[in-house]
């Protein structure tokens, strides 16, 4: 199974972010599941892909070509794919995924998630879709989407399809990536 897993190309506050995206790692290899990511060495994305690989995990890595000129793709991956576009790369990740994880970002992983969100409910894809809620990160946002939704703006299944917890192996149970 292919995991696309959005996250910050920044570490975070603190160790549980770092902690969680190396969990995280560690249960992709144990399900043999390959993780499918932006392609970065830096921040939670290099910390997940680093640790993927470590374990003897597979990593494919989609990175647009400016992003490879400011030198942070990451060579050290089982495959790096080169696009022209941030569209580009969302449209590779997403037709490489058989399920999708976001973990603490910005602003990247924020219009990640929105988008794969929305091509979900425009049936455009059929994977699921969860947040690993490290630190209650997610909590403010799951309010507005509620709001979202109690307002009429979402309907109520659109939110309910959407997995979310708090630990690694946990979601990727929900999500229907399990142990071999």
């Amino acid at each position: 199974m292919n995991v696309c897993v959005f996250c910050g190309s920044s570490s975070g506050n603190g160790t549980a972010y770092v902690n969680a995206a190396k969990e995280l790692a560690i249960c992709l290899v144990k399900t043999n599941s390959s993780l499918i990511y932006g392609g970065a060495k830096i921040g939670l994305m290099g910390i997940l892909a680093d640790e993927v690989m470590h374990y003897g995990g597979t990593v494919i890595g989609v990175i647009p070509e400016f992003l490879m000129a400011l030198e942070v793709g990451h060579a050290g991956i089982s495959k790096l794919e080169i696009v022209g576009t941030m569209h580009e790369r969302k449209r590779r990740m997403a037709e490489l995924a058989d399920a999708f994880i976001a973990l603490p970002g910005g602003w990247g992983t924020l219009d990640e998630l929105a988008e794969i969100l929305t091509w979900k409910q425009l049936k455009l894809i059929h994977e699921p879709i969860g947040l690993l809620n490290i630190n209650s990160f997610f909590d403010s946002l799951l309010l507005q989407m509620q709001k979202m939704r109690d307002e009429g703006f979402l309907k109520k299944e659109y939110l309910a399809e959407m997995k979310i917890a708090d630990k690694p192996q946990h979601l990727l149970t929900l999500l229907g990536v399990n142990n071999p």
